[in-house]
């Protein structure tokens, strides 16, 4: 079923706002759910309300937290996430480092203690768009296996890194994972099967079954390049933010435990470098107009994407599943 995005943003915003989150936290909160409906990423979408909704109510999340900031370092802000929503939390920690950009040129800050901040690229491209270039990684709980084992032992630890480039920023967020939990349970939402090749089972099997998956492992993309490239994550967000490692961590997907994994957020004036915005606007539009290999689809740059998914859903509503909205419904009316 197709829903207009005001009327699913009104709705979350409404549901969490009964919950306990502050007025401005519950709008933050709602729009980055609805902005990953609008982009084709339902798996950081409102499929994760319900369980925030728990949280909430659980004490396990604090919707008018904002987040305790100390600088141990000019450039480096500590983040006590206080127990805070994800979207609140960071957007803060970000407000805090732009007022240190203007002498430092970076500034980085380590969250710990915040709930999940779901789709990373909302935060990059909101930086982007002023000017400022930016970088986003996560941990989660032990989802993915080391490349050539079958165990669950890192987390799907996305990066997003959003630079300015006139009205269409340069916006990349990959889970260094094959694909997100988020994804699988929504294909189990769906009753959709997973592509073989997602995750393995318990017993360390290639399935296609979602449900499995889910207690199984999911795989590293691009075997042992994904695996190096979430380590690196897992080891620098853990060594900054002071947060669990992965086969500690929980509170992204449960609600029965506090939110233990990490986040850092990097930000740069790209004034204190050396290169110029229009030269990579330029180099950026090269590649949008050089020779594709199908004709009917034209080479496209990260961020392309989304933002034509979004303009589509704006102006055709939001596919969400019966269940799904069956769900937020009846949670409207507890």
């Amino acid at each position: 079923m197709k829903i207009m995005p005001d009327q699913l943003r009104s709705l979350a915003t409404a549901l969490l706002d009964s919950r306990g989150a502050e007025p401005q936290a519950a709008a933050l909160q709602a729009d980055l759910l609805i902005e990953a409906e609008l982009r084709g990423l339902p798996s950081h979408g409102l499929q994760r309300l319900p369980l925030l909704l728990s949280r909430l109510e659980k004490g396990l999340a604090d919707g008018r937290a904002q987040g305790a900031c100390t600088w141990s370092r000019q450039a480096l802000l500590d983040v006590d996430g206080e127990r805070g929503l994800g979207p609140v939390v960071l957007m803060n920690a970000m407000r805090r480092l732009k007022q240190n950009l203007p002498e430092t040129g970076i500034a980085v800050a380590a969250i710990r203690n915040a709930n999940h901040i779901g789709m990373l690229a909302y935060y990059v491209e909101a930086a982007a768009r002023d000017g400022l270039i930016a970088i986003v990684m996560s941990t989660s709980e032990a989802l993915v296996h080391p490349f050539g084992g079958t165990k669950a032992m890192l987390g799907t630890n996305p990066i997003a890194i959003g630079i300015p480039s006139g009205d269409r920023p340069f916006v990349l967020d990959l889970a260094t994972s094959v694909v997100s939990m988020g994804k699988i349970r929504n294909h189990a939402l769906r009753g959709v099967p997973i592509p073989l090749g997602w995750a393995v089972d318990a017993d360390g099997h290639p399935t296609a079954d979602p449900i499995a998956a889910q207690t199984g492992a999911i795989a590293p993309f691009g075997d042992a390049k994904g695996y190096g490239l979430g380590l690196a994550i897992e080891l620098l967000v853990a060594a900054l933010a002071g947060s669990a490692l992965s086969p500690d961590v929980h509170g992204t997907l449960d609600d029965d435990h506090a939110a233990n994994k990490g986040d850092l957020l990097i930000l740069i004036d790209p004034e204190a470098g050396k290169g110029a915005a229009s030269a990579l606007t330029a180099y950026l539009d090269g590649l949008r107009l050089s020779r594709p290999l199908d004709a009917a689809r034209p080479v496209a740059v990260p961020g392309d994407g989304a933002r034509s998914r979004r303009a589509a859903a704006m102006a055709e509503g939001i596919t969400l599943p019966h269940l799904l909205f069956e769900q937020l419904t009846a949670l409207e009316a507890a």
